[in-house]
This record gives structure tokens, C-alpha cells and sequence, in this order.
């Protein structure tokens, strides 16, 4: 079994084999893969550069291109997420989704958002927060039609990153620092977030709810060694605008997948609450990540995808210890797994050989 069936099997716990997906790669290993199959890189027409020198997300252009070496890779899925194309988003002042720090640009995560000082809850409400009107799913969907016809599984929707808007808001450290000395302004701008991305979802479910194979959202809750917050905070600060989000994909009878890097062992009960059904990508060197104890404790509860380490073993190993590596993967964690790198997003210091040795020891 393999393409779109055997994704759907995948999250219905009825796959008689592992799906794989290759991850998104960045652009410049993109093109190191392009170049080996032969397959051109797309050029971006005037609209779409356009909007792509806009946009404050991405520049990148998925596109057929992007289908073919899928497929030449043997991928399983793709992801397609309307927020992520700079065609979706199209304001006639070329202002972003989200002008987090009122129209300055941006040098590090520890800029100063528009409410890095703010103390009022009057001020967040007064803030010119985006409104769906500026949304066109055309790209998307086209996108979609074009996965299906190659019998590549779309996983979607918004990518839901409230936590991280949240923290350009403030920025990150006045983000951590509010938590504690004014909470309601935290909760409110994180509740204005969540509500754009809600509406939006809804009026993209509405017409594509039924051609995903999985809503797929995503918030980097975990460092290294730990969750980047006690569970305290994120039952108070997270769980519940993220509870709004799953809830509303459930509602449109979609599985949900949630990404979040790094050590988040802790969380993983709470997410298994909040109704999630796959993890992705499970960082395979973060504290207590270990596939074996993963699937041992969880494996009832959860679908997983990813784990093939990309920080020593993909990038530093041979082609034998990642495909050993990846045979070991699929025992550990059995059928019901996608097999797929511990981040989504290959880079072009990982030896092509051992990105070709993943993918031939995902399908074997």
C-alpha cells in the first residue's frame, strides 16, 4: 500500500506498512535534489513574486515541481497549508497577516512587539487585527488538486502558530516575563490570535475539510533539554486556545496533527487530552524523546511521524546507519508510524546519499 491509502490507513490504525514523508525541505536542498532528477525548478510568475516580497512567513513556491520529486522520493504526503503560500494572504496595502511589530523589520525573536509594553487590555482590543476578508484559497486549492492527482495525501490547514505570534507580539522574553506580571494582556492578545485563525480555518474547512487527510498545525513548545514552560502556564497560556483549534478540526471530521519540536515529554499526556492524534516530529536527541519509551507509554494513544534524527545521524552518518537506523524506527513504533525526519525541514549539509537511503529504508 502506499500514497494516499496508506496515510488514511496510517491514522485509522489499519495500515499494513509504514507511510513516509520526506519532510518539507528547505529551498537550497530543494534544488540539490531538483538537480539530481532532472525535475526544473518553477519560476515564480509576477503576481506570485509579488506577494512573495511581501510576505513575512515564506517564499517559496510549492508547486508541481515540488509533487514530482515527492513522488521521486517516495514520499507518501504533502503539505499544503494555505497560510504558508504568499498567494493566500492578499491585502490591498501590502500590510502582513499579522503586523507584530507595527511595520518595522524584524532582526531577532527579541524584538520589541507592538504590545511589549503594554499593561492595558483596552490597548490590545484597539489593535487592527487582521480580518478574513483578505483571504483567497485559490492557490490552495489548486495546489490540492494537483497532490490528488498524483496520489500524494494533503495534510492542512492553518498552520495555527499562536504561540509564536504571541511571542512576536511582546517578544519572546517579554512574552515569558507578562505571563507573570499581567496576565490578562497575554490571554487577550493570544484570544484575538486564535480567533483570526479559527474563522479562517472555518472558512477553509468549509471547502476542503473533505480532501485532507489531516489538519496539521503547529507551536515549537519545547528547547533542547525541556518544555519552554512549566505545565502550569501551559494549561493556562496554551491548552485552551489550542483545545478551540482541535476541537473545531474534529468537528469537521479531520485527524489532527500537531508539530512541536524539541523536549516535550511532559506534554504529551495533555496533548493526547486536548485530542490530538499524531505527533510530529519527535526530535530525536531533545531530553526524553526516545522512540522506544514514546511508543511504549503513548503508542496506544498516538500516531507517530518523524524521528529520523537529522541532528548527527542524517547529517553525519553513513547511508547504512540511516537505512539500520530507520528499520530500527519502523519496529519500534510498528505500522502505525510515518516515517519521516526529526525536523521538517532537511538542509542542504545532509549528504543526498543518506536523504536517498531514508527514503529507500522508509519503502524496503
Amino acid at each position: 500500500m502506499k500514497g494516499a491509502e496508506v496515510v488514511k490507513a496510517t491514522y485509522e490504525r489499519r495500515a499494513p506498512n509504514n507511510a513516509f514523508w520526506i519532510g518539507n525541505p528547505s529551498e537550497d536542498a530543494k534544488n540539490i535534489y531538483l538537480e539530481h532528477f532532472g525535475i526544473p525548478r518553477e519560476v515564480l510568475t509576477p503576481e506570485e513574486k509579488h506577494y512573495a516580497e511581501m510576505s513575512v512567513l515564506t517564499s517559496e513556491k510549492v508547486g508541481k515541481a515540488d509533487m514530482l520529486l515527492a513522488k521521486e522520493l517516495k514520499s507518501d504526503l504533502i503539505w499544503l497549508s494555505p497560510e504558508l503560500d504568499f498567494l493566500t494572504w492578499k491585502h490591498p496595502e501590502g500590510k502582513p497577516m499579522f503586523d507584530v511589530l507595527g511595520g518595522k523589520k524584524r532582526v531577532s525573536l527579541n524584538d520589541p512587539g507592538v504590545f511589549a509594553y503594554t499593561e492595558d487590555v483596552a490597548e490590545v482590543e484597539r489593535f487592527p487585527w487582521p480580518t478574513t476578508d483578505h483571504l483567497d484559497f485559490s492557490s490552495n486549492i489548486a495546489k490540492v488538486e494537483m497532490a490528488e492527482e498524483m496520489d500524494l495525501a494533503v495534510i492542512g490547514g492553518f498552520w495555527c502558530m499562536f504561540f509564536h505570534v504571541a511571542c512576536d507580539f511582546f517578544s519572546m522574553e517579554e512574552y515569558f516575563i507578562k505571563m507573570h506580571t499581567n496576565p490578562a494582556v497575554v490571554e487577550a492578545v493570544t484570544e484575538r490570535i486564535t480567533d483570526f485563525y479559527l474563522e479562517a480555518n472555518k472558512k477553509y474547512f468549509d471547502q476542503m475539510a473533505g480532501r485532507l487527510t489531516s489538519a496539521f498545525f503547529g507551536n515549537d513548545l519545547g528547547s533542547q533539554i525541556s518544555c519552554l514552560m512549566s505545565l502550569e502556564f501551559f494549561d493556562r497560556f496554551i491548552a485552551p486556545y489550542a483545545k478551540k483549534l482541535i476541537d473545531q478540526m474534529k468537528r469537521y471530521g479531520l485527524k489532527v496533527t500537531i508539530h512541536s519540536c524539541g523536549a516535550i515529554y511532559d506534554l504529551i499526556p495533555r496533548l493526547i487530552e486536548l485530542g490530538v492524534d499524531c505527533l510530529h516530529p519527535l526530535q530525536a536527541k531533545a531530553t526524553g524523546m526516545q522512540p522506544e519509551r514514546l511508543a511504549r507509554e503513548f503508542g496506544g494513544d498516538l500516531i507517530f511521524m518523524g524521528g529520523v534524527d537529522q541532528q548527527e545521524l542524517l547529517t553525519f552518518g553513513t547511508a547504512q546507519q540511516v537505512k539500520d537506523r530507520v528499520h530500527e524506527l519502523r519496529e519500534i513504533f510498528g505500522d502505525n508510524y510515518i516515517v519521516s525526519p526529526s525536523h521538517e525541514a532537511l538542509l542542504p549539509n545532509v549528504p543526498l546519499e543518506n536523504v536517498l537511503a531514508m527514503c529507500e529504508a522508509a519503502c524496503d
